[in-house]
């Protein structure tokens, strides 16, 4: 942290029931040279990484969907969210993660995957970084079931959907996942279907 527009005063842990959630108060230099005193909170759950499987022959792409809290606390009737496969980061780089989480909740085991891009998603209160890949997939490669880890409390359902049905899944809301949406749009962009 080399900004010297930002004096970090303090940093007190709110919760660390989950992840850690953080109050930081420090100091601000404005545009016009003056200073100010702001606090914020910051939740640190670690980065994670996203991937789509897509199949240029099929044109089809693999999707999950599994039940969100945080959703259904905020209008989703079911809590069900359809998303692209993701992970936090363990002790491991991005793409060992990608893969591990690739076969534990879609069951298919990857040897290649592609990295397209890194964004923040919601820079305001969190810290996340998620790294977003591609990668191809065909029938040889499943491995097992998939659906998660029961250790992990995830039951994962596994969809195979036409590339063009989830572009309009988009549009008419039933995909609403930010992280699926990027990466749905960036194959639609870069034309990795055909």
């Amino acid at each position: 942290m080399t900004n010297p527009a930002i004096k970090i005063k303090s940093s007190e842990i709110l919760s660390d029931n989950w992840y850690i959630l953080k109050k930081i108060v420090f100091d601000y230099q404005k545009k016009d040279g003056s200073w100010e005193t702001q606090s914020r909170e910051v939740y640190d759950r670690g980065n994670g990484a996203t991937i789509l499987l897509y199949n240029k022959i099929q044109k089809t792409v693999i999707l999950i969907r599994q039940f969100r809290m945080p959703t259904f606390v905020n209008g989703n009737e079911t809590g069900m969210v359809i998303e692209a496969c993701a992970g936090l980061l363990e002790e491991e780089n991005a793409e060992e993660c990608i893969k591990r989480e690739t076969e534990e909740e879609t069951g298919y085991s990857l040897t290649e995957v592609r990295k397209v891009f890194q964004a923040y998603m919601s820079p305001g209160s969190v810290t996340e970084i998620i790294h977003f890949f591609v990668a191809e997939y065909s029938k040889d490669m499943k491995v097992s079931e998939g659906g998660g880890l029961s250790t992990e409390h995830e039951n994962i359902d596994v969809l195979e959907i036409p590339f063009e049905k989830a572009m309009q899944m988009i549009e008419n809301g039933e995909i609403k996942d930010a992280k699926t949406i990027m990466l749905l749009q960036y194959a639609k962009i870069n034309n990795l279907l055909g």
